[in-house]
């Protein structure tokens, strides 16, 4: 009992220690003078973490306007507040910002100044979720890499507005009010590195139009698609994560080899009406197809490759890839047929 206690208190000493002479540390490597100077700039209504010089925490404050960033700022939290305008006044010295969050606040488009953020030449992550925009903010500084604006009343997207945009590789309008005359065939022209590109929850009913071509991610999960064009993922070679989940996608909305590529990995197509498993790809790992309308499983017919050729494999790289399977909220009845085992022998769940 006494070594225990004892024990306790060496690590409590240590930690204590530890802490000490890391504050310390912050207190010498600043020196006296710079960190006056430090405190005294940093906004009253904000806080600033010594052990983080580059960063200003505004968020959670009640703020209805932004408070004047310092010139060393690279991080701005601004997120929880009631923030309803953005104007150039407070970022005249912050020059260096490399990320703003201003999720959660009531911004509107008439509400940010014309130009404010295509002045900040080093921005490169923007965060404008949940708050009261129209349509995209333009113009954007070119030098943004991700861009979030989930969650708003976005209706339109002005023309051009992602022309100059090359570094950004994520894009997020999902739960906004877009539909498919918002997007048209030069929407997304010029995002030339777009990797993610979420789309979901919105008023969509067809497929949209001229995804840039780098796309890996897209996410088209809850809107109204009933079709999926011919030769569509032909334009986006690379994409590897789809998402379809609650649709409205039937049999005759999916063209014979729609799904059958061999970049897809992982396909999500639950919550449809489909009645049967469509054709896809030896290489994609994951599919989900639960709460559809699919009544039985047939493994010779949805195997990707002719289950008699399997006995002459003789290595991995031939067969099946397909690792989770999910059917169930559908009509099928277990067992899973054998067929669809020997079929898919790297298969590690399955679902039903």
């Amino acid at each position: 009992m006494i070594l225990k206690v004892y024990t306790s208190l060496l690590l409590l000493f240590l930690a204590n220690a530890v802490w000490t002479r890391t504050v310390r540390q912050v207190y010498d490597d600043l020196g006296l003078d710079h960190w006056s100077h430090y405190t005294s700039e940093c906004p009253q209504e904000c806080f600033c973490p010594p052990s983080f010089p580059n960063a200003l925490y505004c968020d959670n404050k009640g703020l209805k306007e932004i408070p004047p960033i310092p010139a060393r700022i690279w991080y701005l939290y601004l997120q929880n507040n009631q923030i309803d305008t953005l104007s150039e006044k407070p970022f005249v010295n912050a020059t260096h910002l490399r990320w703003i969050n201003l999720n959660k606040n009531k911004i509107t488009n008439s509400g940010i100044e014309s130009g404010v953020l295509s002045k900040m030449k080093r921005l490169l992550y923007l965060f404008l979720e949940d708050n009261e925009l129209e349509e995209v903010p333009a113009p954007l500084p070119v030098s943004l890499e991700q861009l979030r604006l989930a969650r708003n009343k976005i209706s339109r997207i002005p023309e051009g507005v992602f022309s100059h945009l090359e570094n950004l590789t994520m894009l997020d309008l999902h739960q906004n009010s877009l539909l498919d005359s918002a997007l048209q065939s030069d929407t997304f022209q010029g995002l030339n590195n777009l990797m993610q590109l979420n789309i979901a929850k919105n008023s969509l009913k067809k497929m949209p139009l001229s995804i840039p071509a780098n796309t890996l991610q897209l996410f088209l999960d809850n809107n109204s698609i009933e079709v999926i064009p011919e030769n569509y993922f032909s334009a986006i070679p690379k994409v590897t994560f789809l998402r379809l989940n609650y649709n409205k996608l039937s049999d005759d909305g999916i063209p014979p080899n729609g799904f059958n590529v061999s970049s897809i990995l992982d396909l999500q197509l639950s919550h449809n009406q489909l009645t049967k498993i469509p054709p896809i790809n030896a290489h994609l790992e994951h599919l989900h197809l639960d709460h559809n309308k699919i009544k039985s499983v047939n493994g010779t017919q949805i195997c990707p490759v002719s289950i008699a050729l399997e006995e002459d494999y003789g290595y991995y790289g031939n067969i099946p890839r397909l690792r989770y399977l999910r059917l169930d909220g559908n009509e099928i009845q277990p067992p899973i047929p054998l067929d669809v085992m020997i079929c898919f022998r790297l298969l590690q769940a399955v679902v039903i």
